[in-house]
């Protein structure tokens, strides 16, 4: 009796830090320390690795990384204050369907952007990894609901 809840109690502690091992609870977190110019960075650096792009080819993502961290940031410290005032309230139906429809907007800006600059192995490359990104994401979304 006592072997099995040696065993037992074993299990579960090997249990609980198999899964905490190697993820972050919000890996966003570390990234909302960092300046826009470090985080378009890392993303350049990233991507260079991923589909091995040229000097140039780096140059010019940098630049794209560097305005999106900017208004990321810019935004962040606009909800963070909104929040610390107290003004945040849920958006309109209205609202919601424009801020949607800015951020696809965004999306296809950008996206025609890249295609600009990548070649066309490149750019297929660069929407696979992005629609599996997308598609991890909400995995990661619908599973944190469940209880």
């Amino acid at each position: 009796m006592r072997k099995v809840l040696i065993a037992m109690a074993l299990l579960a502690g090997l249990t609980g830090f198999a899964q905490r091992h190697g993820h972050q609870k919000h890996p966003g977190l570390v990234l909302k320390d960092m300046t826009p110019e470090q985080v378009a960075t890392l993303q350049t650096k990233k991507m260079a690795l991923a589909l091995d792009l040229t000097e140039e080819q780096q140059q010019l993502v940098m630049e794209i990384q560097l305005q999106e961290a900017a208004q990321r940031k810019k935004k962040m410290d606009e909800r963070i204050s909104k929040r610390e005032q107290g003004e945040r309230q849920k958006p309109s139906a209205d609202e919601h369907f424009e801020m949607a429809n800015a951020r696809l907007e965004k999306q296809l800006a950008h996206q025609v952007k890249m295609k600009e600059i990548l070649t066309d192995e490149q750019y297929r490359q660069w929407k696979r990894i992005n629609h599996r990104r997308h598609h991890d994401k909400k995995r990661m979304e619908m599973g944190s609901s469940r209880g």
